[in-house]
Order: structure tokens, then C-alpha cells, then sequence
């Protein structure tokens, strides 16, 4: 539910805002701050392989001695690894990236051959850099962290890190999901952890973008007796509730991400077997019937024509698994009924309708632009908006920031300042009335 706050004149909301500095001072390297967990993104953490007796090459660059740089017990960086920007060693790292779906035990595993480990599960170590011996152009979740430490935050002592395979997703209830269901269970015990070690302070759970979704889920999936007891707030940063158009320019020609000298072609075999990046294709719910998200000269899709579009993309394989295991897990948000701050970026020119011409989806399409965070949808960074407002249990608070991008709320100063008032303000609660009053929630 949401209260209206009447407008302050100039003395009180100076009064305010010395008081919310006051107060991150005041919390500042004391035992008031409440543990929190980390939750990145998709592609927002470390990841590593390691090549088994069983791994076959798909070429003579690929061979189980690339790379040569490995540790004594055969592990390398698998993502992110500069060698994806070489023609033949891109070929390399999307075989080692795919997931394979087998029908027969309806769930996904690796390439055979290929073993993954995310290493240092707890600490933000493998979210601060995606390669430490890259900072400056691999940074990732530094900036968050140096600004969570300057009020206090230890990492492994009241700052936890929460990475995982994020090429593996979650799915409808009734389907096995071995891998994230396990990262889900993981989650749960590094949050009874952190609240254990803390004096039995419930804990704040910070994500980013896919991170909010599956936050989501373990809220959703645990007791309203664990939620009340292990969670304080859940701060969900560029989370994508209702998916993003971008995902289908991913399905339908590959996406680069950035990366330069990448084809996409190359890497959308890989992409496509992403259980993740099905997760993220837009919502029928949120995205509708009403307006067009791909234009060719033969068809158009919207929102409900997503199994229509893998079909004709040359994905046919795909359909079955969105409309078993993706379809009822988004057909509805449910309100976990604990504190939820949404910090979104606003007005940076986002994907919105993909225009392909005759020669189908290997090009990459025109591309017509509207509002988001330049990943992910306006529609989809506000969904919950609508999904919950009749929800009389659920708190529910937006914070917008102006011209800030989907991975820019990671690093960018304005934002950061946002993120950091925030968790101030979270942590305040409950320190005295006076400050209660200045540094609580806009809504409640």
C-alpha cells in the first residue's frame, strides 16, 4: 500500500536531509547495521569451467589445452574471458557456455565435457570484477560495495555475496530445475547465516536485475514465518518483473552485448540454450497484445506471440519449455508481503519495436526506441506497480533516477548516493522516533 507525504516546505526538508546524513553517521561502523546480501545480474559474477576426459572440440582452437592459463586443478575463466573477441575462440567460448535441454528428465546441464563452479559463494569478491586483471573495463559491482563499506559494510562480516550460474534459471512449479532450485537453497542458508551471525538481525537483500527475480522467488517459495523472521527489506535494483524486448533481439540474431568484433551469430546458438534469458522474454502480462514488439514483412508479434516468434525465428525447440516451464512462473507476481524499494533508471533510449527486413533475422534489425533503462522496458521496470496495487500487505516504494542505464545504477554517483540513502534510511529504522520520522520509507 502506498500514503501520500504532503509537501515540506524549504526548513523541513533541510532538517530532513541533515538528519539522514546524521543518521548514516551515526550507523556507520556500528553493530545498528543490518547484514546485507548482494544478489547480481545476469552475466553480473564471476564464472569458471573446467574440460573432463569427455569433452570433444569443435575445432582445432578449442582443444581441451585452451586456455593455458589454469589453475593446478584444471579450472579457467570460463566468463568473462578477452579470447570471445577472437573469431575462433568465440566459437570456443559458446560452446562451453551452452546448455543442453534434456527432455527426458525435463531440466538442463552443461555441454558434456564441460564442468562449472562459481567459487567464493558469501563473499563479493567474484561480483566486484568480472576480471580483476581488467578492473577498469570489467568493473561490475565495486562501486556498490566501496560505497556499502563507507558506512560500515565488512565484507563476510555484515556484506554478503550471493553469485551463481546465471545461465540457469528457475522454473513452474512441478518442473525439475536442479541447478537454480539448489542456488535458491543456497540463498536461503547464506541469508539465516548472515542474520545468525548478526545477532538475529533480519537481513537487507540488495539485486540486480535477474537477481531481483529470483529474490523474488525465494520470498515467494519460503514461509510468511521465515520472511518475517530473515528479511528486512528487499532493495531490487533494474529489475526486470516483466522481461525486456532486448531478449528477443537476443533469440532472434544473437546479441554481442557491447563486446567488440563479436559476431552475434556466433553466440546465439548459446544464448538461445540460456534457461535464464527464456526467463527474461517479455511478459505477455505486462507487454500485452496491443503493441507490436517485432515487425517483419510477413508477420508482427506482441507480447502473447512469443511462441509464435520462437517458432518462426528457427527455435522451435524452445516453444514447449517457455509454455511448460516459463508461462506459469510469470503468468503472475505474487507479493511476498515484505519491504520492497524499487531503484530504476529512467529516460535512456531503450529497445521497443525490432523492424526486420527480407533478410530475416541473421541481420540485425532497425530499431524504433522508447523509455527504460536502455536494457529493460519502462513497462517492465514498473510492472509490480500495477500487479500489487491492491495488495494492502505489501510496502511498496520507487525510486527514479533520471537518465541512468540498466548497469549504470552500479556505478553511477546520483544513483549511488540513492541506493546508499536508502539502506541508511533501512537500517535507521526503529534507532529512535525523531529520526524515524525523516529517514522512513516514503511509503508504508
Amino acid at each position: 500500500m502506498w500514503i501520500e507525504m504532503p509537501g515540506l516546505d524549504v526548513k523541513l526538508f533541510t532538517l530532513s536531509m541533515s538528519m539522514m546524513l546524521y543518521t548514516c553517521e551515526a550507523i556507520s561502523g556500528s553493530s545498528n547495521l543490518h547484514p546485507l546480501v548482494l544478489v547480481p545480474g545476469n552475466g553480473g559474477n564471476q564464472l569458471q569451467g573446467r574440460l573432463t576426459a569427455e569433452y570433444k572440440s569443435p575445432s582445432l582452437f578449442c582443444t581441451r589445452r585452451h586456455p593455458a592459463r589454469k589453475d593446478k586443478e584444471g579450472w579457467f575463466r570460463l566468463w568473462f574471458d578477452f579470447s570471445v573477441i577472437l573469431a575462433p575462440y568465440t566459437q570456443c567460448f559458446a560452446q562451453r557456455m551452452t546448455l543442453h535441454y534434456d527432455a527426458g528428465v525435463d531440466d538442463y546441464r552443461n555441454t558434456p565435457g564441460v564442468e562449472t563452479r562459481v567459487s567464493g559463494f558469501g563473499s563479493v569478491k567474484s561480483l566486484l570484477y568480472l576480471d580483476p586483471s581488467f578492473k577498469r573495463i570489467t568493473e561490475n559491482m565495486a562501486p556498490l560495495v566501496e560505497s556499502l563499506e563507507k558506512i560500515g559494510y565488512a565484507d563476510g562480516e555484515t556484506l554478503y555475496g550471493a553469485p551463481y550460474d546465471f545461465r540457469y534459471g528457475l522454473a513452474a512449479e512441478g518442473h525439475p530445475c536442479q541447478v537454480g532450485s539448489k542456488f535458491l537453497q543456497d540463498l536461503k542458508g547464506l541469508v539465516e547465516e548472515a542474520s545468525i551471525s548478526n545477532g538475529g538481525k533480519p537481513v537487507i537483500l540488495v539485486s540486480h536485475s535477474l537477481g531481483g527475480l529470483f529474490v523474488l522467488q525465494l520470498l515467494n517459495r519460503n514461509s510468511p514465518s521465515w520472511r518475517q523472521k530473515y528479511i528486512k527489506h528487499f532493495v531490487a535494483l533494474s529489475a526486470p518483473w516483466g522481461g525486456t524486448v532486448v531478449e528477443m533481439l537476443t533469440f532472434a540474431s544473437g546479441n554481442a552485448l557491447g563486446v567488440p568484433l563479436v559476431d552475434p551469430l556466433l553466440v546465439r546458438e548459446e544464448q538461445r540454450s540460456s534457461e535464464s534469458n527464456l526467463w527474461l522474454m517479455p511478459s505477455p502480462r505486462f507487454f500485452g497484445r496491443s503493441k507490436p514488439l517485432v515487425i517483419t514483412p510477413d508477420a508482427t508479434y506482441t507480447g502473447q506471440d512469443i511462441l509464435r516468434f520462437l517458432n518462426d525465428i528457427g527455435f522451435s525447440e524452445g516453444v514447449n519449455r517457455y509454455s511448460s516451464r516459463i508461462l506459469p512462473l510469470v503468468a503472475r507476481l505474487k507479493a511476498p508481503e515484505v519491504p520492497i524499494t524499487c531503484v530504476i533508471g529512467t529516460g535512456v533510449s531503450t529497445p521497443e519495436t525490432l523492424y526486420y527486413g527480407k533478410k530475416g533475422f541473421d541481420q540485425q534489425p532497425e530499431v524504433l526506441y522508447g523509455d527504460g533503462d536502455g536494457t529493460v522496458n519502462m513497462v517492465s521496470l514498473v510492472a509490480v506497480e500495477s500487479e500489487w496495487a491492491e495488495e494492502k500487505n505489501q510496502t511498496l516504494k520507487f525510486i527514479k533516477i533520471p537518465g541512468v542505464s540498466h548497469t549504470g545504477i552500479l556505478k553511477d554517483d546520483a544513483a549511488l548516493d540513492e541506493i546508499i540513502e536508502e539502506i541508511c534510511s533501512i537500517n535507521s529504522e526503529g534507532m529512535s522516533p525523531f529520526l524515524s520520522m525523516w529517514t522512513g520509507e516514503a511509503s508504508a
